[in-house]
């Protein structure tokens, strides 16, 4: 006895996992997490029962409906669930899922094309966040549809695809009370626990979409420049980096993070590779693969603002529109931000290209003592 779910399994970005109408699911929530714990497989560190990739990048939900928002065409919930943790997370935005937002109401019928392109403003409901994405909608023998196939090629992902443009529009303060939810653009914190000795450092705690902790790699002992694997395996520098993430929660005006997964944690050191900025992201305790959009859209606006922990790291071009290119383990990552010219600190709006694809559609099952539909 199981229950069937209608469902698209999409690749957002360099995130995937599956897309669900709102009404298709439990109104009520504690009956809806647990039936997105079936569905993903949730808590077993291959999530083997389920459509979960056994990574956090692969344990992702995304939940679209009609916005009841003057303005708004569609609200986007997402969520994160953990391969080996019964949690659902509402709290932190996900960009890179957020790009198969759109193509998803497009294939489900909730919104029609508008032309060659289809531009649709969308609510992120977990920050309440809004932005402009715009896909490829040609026209074809069966009417206008997503294209998926392109020249689009982003880094963390295998081929080039159709691109898809995002233009956020009031990031700052996504989840924290400000852009710099401490106040300064720059603190120094010493931090003590067990199983190290105490230690002081510079960190930039800020929010432009995702709440980060930004600080020099050189200040760990490290170069920046450690492969993913290194830096997983590198226990030591974790417990730091988690003893660091706890204090700094409290800073940011968060409460006990222990259990959330923000802040980001985030390691920075000069490019290498021709771009603006080296990075290696924790999120928050598996280092990332790449960089998630909102992440690279907050380091991007660390870079820029005079006094953080980026200042004589980064390399920024000049003007009033700044292209930041952030470097991490598989690539780059480029995001465009519109400065104002009376206020060179602000950041006004921040635009960047994903990629998505509709991988399958069908049912997911669950089992019925889980959730029956009535």
């Amino acid at each position: 006895m199981q229950t069937a779910i209608p469902t698209l399994f999409m690749r957002g970005g360099s995130s995937r996992g599956p897309f669900f109408l709102a009404s298709d699911l439990p109104a009520d929530i504690a009956t809806r997490d647990r039936v997105l714990l079936a569905v993903m497989g949730s808590p077993d560190k291959r999530q083997i029962d389920g459509l979960g990739g056994a990574h956090p990048l692969t344990s992702k939900v995304g939940i679209v409906s009609r916005s009841k928002v003057p303005g708004v065409a569609l609200d986007f919930l997402f969520a994160q669930l953990q391969p080996d943790k019964a949690t659902v997370d509402t709290t932190p935005n996900c960009g890179n899922m957020l790009a198969a937002v759109v193509p998803f109401a497009l294939e489900r019928g909730l919104i029609e094309a508008q032309g060659d392109t289809t531009t649709v403003r969308v609510l992120t409901l977990n920050t309440d966040m809004q932005c402009d994405v715009t896909v490829q909608t040609p026209m074809t023998p069966s009417g206008r549809q997503v294209r998926y196939d392109g020249d689009a090629k982003i880094d963390g992902v295998p081929g080039t695809a159709a691109p898809i443009t995002i233009n956020f529009l009031d990031t700052a303060g996504s989840v924290c009370a400000g852009l710099l939810p401490t106040g300064k653009v720059l603190d120094v914190v010493t931090v003590a626990g067990d199983g190290f000795e105490p230690f002081t450092l510079p960190v930039t705690c800020i929010d432009n979409g995702m709440p980060l902790v930004m600080f020099k790699a050189s200040d760990v002992g490290r170069t920046g420049y450690e492969t993913v694997a290194e830096l997983n395996a590198d226990m030591a520098l974790k417990t730091r980096i988690e003893a660091l993430r706890i204090q700094t929660g409290h800073l940011m005006g968060l409460g006990d993070v222990t259990t959330k997964n923000y802040p980001k944690m985030t390691l920075i050191a000069a490019p290498r590779e021709g771009g603006s900025l080296c990075t290696r992201s924790f999120i928050p305790h598996v280092c990332h693969d790449a960089i998630g959009v909102l992440a690279a859209v907050t380091v991007g606006t660390a870079c820029v603002l005079t006094g953080s922990v980026c200042d004589g790291v980064a390399v920024i071009n000049a003007g009033d529109t700044k292209v930041v290119s952030v470097e991490h383990p598989s690539g780059e990552f480029s995001v465009e931000l519109g400065l104002d010219p009376a206020d060179p600190q602000k950041v006004t709006c921040a635009a960047l290209l994903r990629t998505a694809r509709l991988i399958m559609r069908g049912e997911v099952m669950v089992p019925s003592a889980v959730f029956t539909q009535k």
